[in-house]
C-alpha cells in the first residue's frame, strides 16, 4: 500500500479500533473497606466456619483495609493505566512497510505514605508496545532476555523522604537517577524520540540502583543531585567493576517561564572512559492563545574516542497550545545525539490530544524522520486513546 493511501485508508480504521488508556486514577484502599457488615458476613461465612472477623477479605476486595494485621495502610493509593495503540509506519523497505500494527500495554502504580511526608513507589508494568513498529509511542514492553511477553513485572520500587525542610532524597532500585531533576519543559508531545526535550543522556534514565536528593532554594531555585548503577553480574554497587552515572541539575522556575542546566558523567559501556554532556533548556508560557515555548540544547563530549568524532549534539524545540477547541495540541523538530559531522537527522512531529469525556482521551500523532544519505525518510501516523476510571 503506498504512502498516500495509507494516509487516507488509517483515519477510517483509527476510528473502527479506539484503544484504550487507563490513567492515574487514585484508590483510596480504605475506603474499600466500608461496606457492610452483612454482607461481609455473608461472604466470610460462605468460605468456612472458621475464619474470623479479622482475616476477612471479599471478593470485590472488601476488608483489604484494617481488616487484618498487615494489610494495605490506609494511606495507600494505587494508580491503574492501560493503553492500545493503532497505527503503521512507513520506512525505507523496512519489516512490515505500511503495515497497520496494535499493541498495548499496562501499568500499576502503588504509592505509600507512612508518615504524610514520604513516599514509597512500586511501578508495575507490562506489554508488547515496544516490539511493533510503532514503538514511537513509547509504550511499555515486558520481556524476558530478549523475548517480549505477555505478563507484568516490577518496574521500579523507590523510596522518597525530607530530610529537614528544604531537602528530599531519595533510593530506588530499576529507577531513574534523574528523577529529583528539574528540567525546564512544557511540551507535551507523546513521542518517544522528541519527549526529553533535547536532554537527551544529561539526564539519565533506567538504573539499576539509584540515589539523589533536591535542595529548595526558594523563590523557584533548585539543584539536585542524582546518581545510579548498572551492576551486571557480581559487579557490586558503585563500584570500579559497575557501570556508573553521576549528574547535577539546578533550575530557576518563575510565573511563566524556566530555565534549567543538567551535567552528567557517565562510564562507556567498555569502562575504559567518561563520557560528559551538558543540557541546557528553558521554556516560556505567554499569557493569552499564543502557544507556549520549549527549547533544549545538549552537547556530549565522548571519552576515549578520536579527537575528530569526540562531540555530540542534540536539538529540541516545541511549541504547545493550551487550547484547541475541546483539546490541546502540539508540534516539535529535533535531532538527537548527532555524531560530530555527522548529518543531523530531524524528526517532525505534530499531536492532538482530545478528551472525549471526562474518562476518556484520544491522542493521534504523526510524524517524519529523516533518513541518512539517498535513503528515504521514515513517516508514521499512530493514535492512542485514553479511559480511565
Amino acid at each position: 500500500m503506498k504512502l498516500f493511501k495509507s494516509l487516507l485508508v488509517a483515519p477510517a480504521a483509527l476510528g473502527l479500533l479506539s484503544p484504550l488508556s487507563v490513567s492515574a486514577s487514585e484508590v483510596n484502599l480504605n475506603e474499600i473497606s466500608n461496606y457492610s457488615d452483612v454482607e461481609s458476613k455473608k461472604i466470610v461465612n460462605s468460605f468456612s466456619n472458621d475464619v474470623s472477623n479479622n482475616e476477612t477479605l471479599l471478593a470485590g476486595g472488601e476488608g483489604l483495609v484494617d481488616a487484618h494485621d498487615g494489610g494495605f495502610s490506609s494511606t495507600t493509593t494505587a494508580s491503574f493505566s492501560t493503553n492500545m495503540y493503532l497505527g503503521f509506519e512507513d520506512t525505507a523497505g523496512g519489516a512490515g512497510d505500511d503495515a497497520v500494527s496494535s499493541a498495548y500495554d499496562i501499568q500499576i502504580d502503588l504509592s505509600t505514605s507512612f508518615t504524610g511526608e514520604d513516599s514509597l513507589e512500586i511501578n508495575l508494568d507490562g506489554g508488547n508496545a515496544g516490539a511493533t513498529a510503532i514503538d514511537e509511542f513509547d509504550g511499555n514492553n515486558t520481556t524476558v532476555g530478549a523475548t517480549s511477553v505477555d505478563g507484568v513485572a516490577v518496574d521500579g520500587v523507590t523510596y522518597t523522604f525530607p530530610i529537614g525542610d528544604k531537602t528530599t532524597a531519595f533510593v530506588g532500585f530499576d529507577t531513574d537517577g534523574s528523577q529529583l531533576y528539574t528540567t525546564a519543559c512544557v511540551y507535551g508531545g507523546p513521542g518517544n524520540m522528541l519527549d526529553d526535550c533535547g536532554n537527551v543522556n544529561a539526564a539519565f534514565i533506567s538504573g539499576e540502583t539509584a540515589v539523589g536528593a533536591s535542595y529548595d532554594f526558594g523563590n523557584g531555585l533548585t539543584a539536585a543531585f542524582g546518581a545510579q548503577t548498572e551492576a551486571g553480574a557480581n559487579a557490586g554497587v558503585f563500584t570500579e567493576e559497575s557501570r556508573d552515572f553521576f549528574g547535577l541539575n539546578t533550575a530557576y522556575t518563575g510565573d511563566n517561564y524556566g530555565i534549567s542546566l543538567t551535567y552528567a558523567s557517565i562510564e562507556n559501556a567498555g569502562l575504559t572512559d567518561e563520557d560528559a554532556f551538558t543540557a541546557l533548556q528553558a521554556y516560556y508560557t505567554p499569557d493569552g492563545k499564543l502557544p507556549s515555548i520549549s527549547v533544549g540544547y545538549e552537547i556530549g563530549d565522548l571519552g576515549g574516542v578520536a579527537a575528530n568524532a569526540d562531540e555530540t549534539a542534540s536539538f529540541f524545540i516545541g511549541l504547545t497550545w493550551d487550547e484547541v477547541g475541546p483539546g490541546s495540541a502540539g508540534v516539535a523538530l529535533g535531532h538527537s545525539g548527532t555524531a560530530e559531522n555527522g548529518d543531523e537527522l530531524y524528526q517532525y512531529e505534530a499531536y492532538y490530544e482530545y478528551p472525549v469525556n471526562d474518562s476518556m482521551t484520544i491522542t493521534p500523532l504523526i510524524y517524519t524522520l529523516d533518513a541518512a544519505g539517498a535513503a528515504d525518510d521514515t513517516t508514521g501516523m499512530m493514535v492512542k486513546t485514553s479511559f480511565s476510571f
